[in-house]
């Protein structure tokens, strides 16, 4: 008998037709023999939604009370989705992440999973429950709601997984597995079968959709196996583990347009990094005194330190496989073959599994297209 963790995102439960379906999936997997823990998202665009009224509400919302507010969907979903499952047969459980002993730091907002108490989880699973629990949120030391920022639904599948030792964590979506690139962007994205962890890092770092940072730096560093699987559908989908793809060559292609570039040189950098932290952003790369930060969990505006110039917002694309940073060979073809179609490059660079350009936000899903024939088809 194995025991799984399974999550499924906001858009597989996004109302009450989609959330039946989850429930019968998870059924099949019950009759099948197998343990199964669940991680649910925020249903549909519940948690944006609770976002737009905060910020209605105030400009800069307060992060401890902006957790209490968007903490809410998760529950939502979780005690309707027992319900269902009751209704079919199952027996069904839901707990919320504190419930779950999920225990965070203090970063209202962005906090991050410093221990993993899984007691209460482990006792019902052995008698004979599907366990259900809110994704993207934890309690903190002090004994505080905390959310876990962009992802936490996948944060918070893996680090069950690891700690209830379960034999992998499914997560679930509407894309069945990790492409070599975005379907929508290129035509000619094929289905990756099995990537490594440290490849998928990169690609979630690089704006990968599909994949979350946090959620593959805990899977990385607990050597938990993921499967990434379409919720409703026929699909083998991709296994992301330890292993992973064995080939020195670009395995995906992604673009993103969610960064801001700043200049930190003139400024005190520990007042730079309190700024990053204390507005949710992420840094994604450091060229000399310039910064690359990702602006996706970013709440309310940022109180820059004197001395820091905003050169605003910018996008970059990335190209990722095993060891690719690593290939004089790939970024020169690469390079070429957008300068010969007018991109312009206004820097690039390389480190581990990633190659990556900036390029102007207009031609980014150009570029994508471009540098995928280029090291990907070729």
């Amino acid at each position: 008998m194995a025991l799984i963790v399974q999550k499924y995102g906001g858009s597989s439960v996004a109302d009450l037709d989609r959330l039946e379906q989850v429930a019968s999936r998870i059924a099949r997997h019950v009759t099948a023999g197998h343990q199964i823990v669940v991680v649910v998202s925020a249903m549909g665009n519940t948690t944006n939604e609770l976002l737009a009224l905060a910020r209605q509400t105030t400009p800069s919302p307060d992060r401890r009370e902006l957790d209490m507010l968007i903490s809410v969907g998760e529950r939502i979903s979780m005690a309707l989705l027992a319900m269902k499952l009751k209704e079919l047969g199952v027996r069904a459980r839901s707990l919320t992440g504190s419930q779950s002993g999920i225990i965070t730091d203090e970063a209202h907002a962005d906090a991050r999973v410093v221990e993993v108490r899984p007691a209460r989880v482990q006792s019902l699973i052995d008698q004979g429950f599907v366990v259900i629990v809110a994704g993207f949120q934890g309690v903190s030391r002090t004994r505080e709601v905390t959310t876990l920022g962009r992802g936490g639904s996948d944060t918070t599948a893996v680090v069950l997984a690891a700690a209830l030792e379960a034999e992998y964590c499914e997560i679930c979506s509407d894309v069945d597995g990790v492409w070599s690139a975005d379907p929508r962007v290129v035509a000619s994205a094929a289905r990756i079968d099995n990537l490594s962890l440290e490849e998928g890092l990169a690609l979630a770092r690089g704006g990968a959709k599909v994949l979350f940072e946090d959620a593959l730096r805990y899977a990385r560093d607990h050597n938990v196996t993921l499967k990434a699987s379409a919720t409703h559908g026929p699909g083998t989908g991709t296994r992301l583990s330890d292993s992973g793809s064995t080939e020195a060559r670009a395995v995906a292609i992604t673009g993103d347009d969610q960064l801001i570039a700043v200049d930190t040189t003139a400024a005190d950098t520990s007042a730079v990094q309190a700024a990053i932290r204390d507005a949710g952003l992420r840094l994604r790369r450091r060229i000399g005194g310039v910064v690359h930060l990702d602006t996706r969990n970013a709440h309310g505006t940022v109180a820059w330190p004197e001395g820091v110039v905003d050169h605003g917002p910018i996008a970059v694309l990335s190209a990722v496989g095993s060891a690719l940073g690593e290939s004089f060979e790939d970024h020169r073809l690469a390079s070429a073959a957008l300068d010969q179609s007018g991109i312009a490059i206004h820097d690039q660079g390389s480190a581990g599994d990633a190659l990556w350009w900036q390029v102007d936000a207009d031609r980014l899903d150009d570029a994508v297209r471009i540098v995928h024939l280029a090291l990907v088809e070729n």
